[in-house]
């Protein structure tokens, strides 16, 4: 009798060791977020692009959750940035495009979705474009930059210090600049030229691509740059060289943290200008390089996912593929953006792109794959990748004040992992105006401050108007119709709710 209870035992033992665990019980999820730069609605061939193919994300969403209503924070991406991290609005923090010389502008003490997601275990890594600055003041780029990324919660960090259309043009590592020469000091300057180094207006002859004057400072790799930049010459990148480049230190952060729960803020540079596909890319669309930069941005999304399936992460790992705004053609650059672009619609339907008000701006691509847990299909829901801080906080089980912490975050992990369909009812739109979402109800506020010189004649397409407007998306999703005269009472009552917001502090 003793002997047949020692057997059935080791058959219960056996039987529950060797069965599926369920959720509740298994470790917890990797999360990867890949967050391109200036890819619009329209811009993937899973969201009906057919100019360029992009299969790897095509694949992505056939896998996962692909969102037709989610949204950046903001039309520009230090805003998106900046309230994607923190789980509130950027203007709380008068978050704006920032040079490429600004201080972090993240306060230490502040909460960050890495510093989060450390509390519940998780080795945190960022690895592409920052653009939310580094150090306390101007950085010395020559000798330790802090804080940086290391000082809100990330345990590794590789940067493009802020866009790369902007000097200094080096990597950061950690709080260095990769290759830093001590003999050949680096200098930046955002309002006088400094050095001997060639600059776009005085040279044109050696540029591979013309560019306008705001974008004609010191040239690097043949591409002249915002701003002026001396010495360094040895920690130079190569446009070219940014897909594999940032792509290998993505791979090598996801194998060294295998082992236990890892975060990875994978910020990729593309399709930003200027844009300087690989050879091996070029002529891959008709469209020209920012075809080209589509197709090579989905070859990084590719790779990155046959390194988590060959290590046997993909089926515990939480990725979300989205975009910090809406599209922008002509930039800065002459790299035949809109000669080429033929039917292609970058935005898709949606009016406006990349500064503006309309959803053009603000609607971006979104997919969420998580085998097991996400259910693969469209999901109409509401989100805003604001609402990121507090659905990871659910998913990590840390508990926030949210008083204190992500104060405009929604947990809508129930809607990013497809199992409800209800999303936000309303948000706060920024652009170089304010809007509010509310329903199918859209308000965008009259321009209250100085419209940029050099979007003063684009005020039609960005949505900057200087009388309130009102659209319903429901009856009028390509918003040609502003109804505030016809709809007073919504209007106003969008409006004060608006100022509700933005004048509640925090």
């Amino acid at each position: 009798m003793k002997r047949n209870l020692f057997y059935s035992l080791i058959i219960l033992i056996t039987a529950v060791s060797c069965a599926p665990k369920s959720a509740s019980h298994r470790k917890k999820p990797n999360i990867l977020i890949i967050y391109a730069d200036d890819v619009g609605y329209g811009d993937l061939s899973c969201y009906g692009a057919s100019a360029v193919q992009t299969p790897y994300l095509d694949s992505l969403a056939k896998e996962g959750l692909r969102f037709t209503q989610a949204y950046a924070e903001a039309s520009t991406c230090t805003p998106s940035r900046y309230a994607m991290l923190t789980g509130r609005y950027a203007f709380r923090n008068n978050a704006a495009i920032l040079p490429g010389d600004a201080p972090l502008i993240i306060e230490s003490h502040r909460e960050t979705l890495a510093s989060m997601l450390k509390k519940a275990g998780y080795t945190t890594g960022v690895v592409g474009k920052w653009h939310l600055g580094l150090g306390d003041g101007k950085p010395d780029w020559n000798t330790d930059i802090k804080p940086g990324p290391l000082e809100i919660g990330f345990d590794y960090s590789f940067l493009l210090p802020a866009t790369a259309d902007r000097v200094p043009t080096v990597y950061v590592e950690n709080h260095r600049v990769l290759n830093v020469d001590r003999q050949d000091p680096i200098r930046v300057d955002y309002n006088r030229k400094v050095g001997d180094d060639p600059i776009g207006l005085e040279h044109p002859e050696l540029l591979k691509m013309a560019a306008d004057s705001q974008h004609s400072g010191t040239i690097v790799n043949g591409i002249s740059r915002i701003g002026f930049m001396a010495g360094g010459h040895r920690a130079y990148w190569k446009d070219e060289d940014f897909a594999t480049v940032f792509g290998e230190k993505a791979k090598d952060f996801i194998r060294a943290h295998q082992d236990k729960p890892f975060f990875l803020y994978y910020a990729l540079p593309h399709i930003h200008v200027p844009r300087a596909p690989n050879p091996k890319f070029v002529g891959a669309t008709k469209m020209g390089p920012r075809g080209d930069v589509i197709a090579e941005m989905d070859a990084m999304v590719g790779a990155v996912m046959q390194t988590l399936k060959e290590l046997g992460l993909d089926k515990n790992t939480l990725v979300i593929f989205s975009s910090d705004n809406g599209p922008v053609v002509d930039d800065g650059y002459a790299d035949q953006a809109v000669e080429r672009l033929g039917d292609h619609k970058p935005a898709g339907i949606l009016r406006g792109g990349k500064y503006s008000a309309y959803e053009g701006g603000l609607r971006v691509p979104m997919i969420v794959r998580w085998p097991g847990e996400v259910q693969p299909g469209t999901s109409n829901a509401v989100i805003n990748q604001v609402d990121f801080f507090a659905s990871f906080a659910q998913l990590a089980g840390v508990s926030i004040d949210q008083q204190k912490t992500a104060p405009d975050s929604e947990n809508l992990l129930s809607a990013l992992t497809g199992k409800s369909a209800q999303g936000r009812r309303s948000m706060l739109q920024e652009s170089f105006t304010m809007g509010l979402l509310d329903g199918d109800w859209k308000y965008i506020a009259p321009v209250s401050k100085k419209t940029p010189d050099w979007l003063a004649d684009k005020r039609e397409e960005t949505g900057l108007q200087q009388e309130p407007q009102l659209y319903n998306l429901k009856e009028d999703p390509k918003e040609q119709h502003n109804v505030a005269t016809q709809y007073p009472e919504k209007t106003k009552e969008l409006g004060e709710k608006l100022e509700e917001i933005r004048h509640k502090e925090y």
